[in-house]
């Protein structure tokens, strides 16, 4: 992908993921390579970032005789979801206008 990917986009990709249910940095990474090319070094410190500011929570389960640690989205992580979709339909729209030609620019 030519366009780069900011901070703030790869969290609402993150807590969109999560919202549709609980995951572990693998399949989180797997789930987000179907749309960005991103790697999982690169995701843990989102992860890391958004359970710090309080969108997300984290816990262990066994599995196989190891820990997974799974994610999961939190009350301030929807609320925080819920302002990135504003501003993404937003930012979507305008940014859509101009490339597919449809804004106008008005020269003074």
């Amino acid at each position: 992908m030519i366009f780069p990917i900011s901070a703030a986009l790869l969290d609402a990709c993150v807590l969109s993921v999560l919202e549709k249910g609980d995951a572990y940095g693998y399949i989180l990474t797997q789930t987000m390579r179907e749309v960005l090319d991103v790697s999982e070094s690169s995701l843990y410190p989102v992860l890391r970032r958004l359970q710090k500011d309080g969108s997300l929570s984290a816990y262990d389960s066994p599995w196989q005789g190891r820990n997974r640690r799974y994610y999961k989205i939190t009350g301030e992580g929807r609320e925080k979801l819920a302002g990135f979709r504003t501003e993404w339909a937003d930012y979507r729209d305008r940014v859509g206008r101009l490339i597919e030609g449809g804004e106008t620019i008005a020269y003074v």
